[in-house]
């Protein structure tokens, strides 16, 4: 089998900041994008290339356990590989799961409407699977 990466892109990446709103007015008024979707705590816009997302640290770590560290040093970033559906994320899950990749837990339905799942690279990079729900 072709290897994951290889077979899906990057699709979206995402800002994990301390305050939605005040970033929502940095990249929309400043930078120009397009707000896409709004939703508590994140975030989307349409720019050139892939999705630009924010996502409030406090709001990810309490929906989903993955860290909220804060401050000067704190890895902010999220890589997300949009998939076509939830039974595509449960397939990559087990497929890296049994290469060795550290999730935080198995895929779940989440209330922003996606079905995802976590996991961390070696310097604590986070990383997201999701595939929309109908």
């Amino acid at each position: 089998m072709t290897a994951f990466a290889q077979r899906h892109a990057i699709s979206d990446v995402c800002v994990l900041c301390e305050d939605v709103e005040r970033s929502v007015a940095f990249y929309r008024d400043k930078l120009g994008f397009e707000l896409l979707h709004r939703a508590e705590g994140f975030a989307d816009f349409t720019g050139a290339g892939l999705t630009l997302a924010l996502w409030e640290i406090d709001h990810i770590n309490a929906h989903t356990g993955v860290a909220n560290t804060r401050g000067p040093g704190a890895h902010k970033v999220c890589i997300a590989v949009k998939l076509p559906s939830p039974d595509e994320v449960d397939a990559c899950y087990a497929e890296l799961s049994e290469a060795g990749v550290p999730f935080s837990g198995p895929p779940a339905d989440y209330v922003w409407n996606a079905h995802a799942c976590y996991f961390t690279g070696p310097d604590d990079e986070l990383w997201e699977l999701y595939a929309w729900r109908d």
